[in-house]
């Protein structure tokens, strides 16, 4: 259990932590849990630079490090998708990035199986910057609707911006997602 791996295992509390402070309501609820969910990140960041910069990277860290970012992220789009009280094109988005996220984890894990690591592409890393940024996004169009709640023209046109990112997210998600499996198919047909 080392620092990068500590720094993973406290992502996935803050996770928790996040969670709760976006669906229980009190003063400034969105605010906190805006921070909550930046340190989460930063958490995913600083992990990664010191087990690469101290040759700290280990089995455990390769396992936990992608189930950290997928709980966090989950955590935050249903969160988001409560806040909208289930809003229907936000479901579909939803079911499309954890669709994608279970698809591409069964195909590390049969390439795995075979001693193949299969790193983060270039798509697989926009993919996450673009969901962050509709995340933190919609975190911050929250808390600011709550101070404009006289203002129902700029909640709406707020809210309508961060859905068009998240669906920006999702369609990085999926391009990732096509692409992962297309580069990994010849598990698809050995098994």
């Amino acid at each position: 259990m080392n620092l990068p791996n500590k720094l993973t295992v406290l992502r996935c509390v803050i996770t928790f932590v996040f969670l709760a402070a976006l669906l229980v309501e009190f003063p400034y609820h969105y605010t906190v849990a805006l921070v909550l969910f930046i340190a989460a990140s930063l958490t995913d960041y600083f992990d990664g630079k010191i087990a690469r910069r101290d040759g700290l990277i280990t089995n455990l860290g390769k396992f936990l490090d992608p189930l950290a970012d997928k709980m966090l992220t989950t955590a935050a789009f249903l969160g988001i998708l409560c806040q909208l009280d289930g809003s229907q094109s936000l479901c579909w988005a939803v079911m499309l990035i954890l669709a994608r996220e279970f698809m591409v984890t069964s195909v590390r894990l049969l390439a795995a199986k075979d001693g193949v690591v299969v790193a983060a592409s270039f798509a697989g890393k926009l993919k996450t910057v673009m969901q962050m940024v509709s995340i933190i996004y919609m975190l911050a169009a929250f808390q600011v609707c709550e101070w404009l709640s006289g203002n129902w023209v700029a909640g709406v046109v707020l809210i309508s911006i961060g859905i068009v990112l998240i669906w920006v997210s999702v369609v990085a998600t999926v391009v990732s997602g096509v692409q992962y499996v297309w580069q990994l198919r010849r598990y698809f047909k050995e098994n």
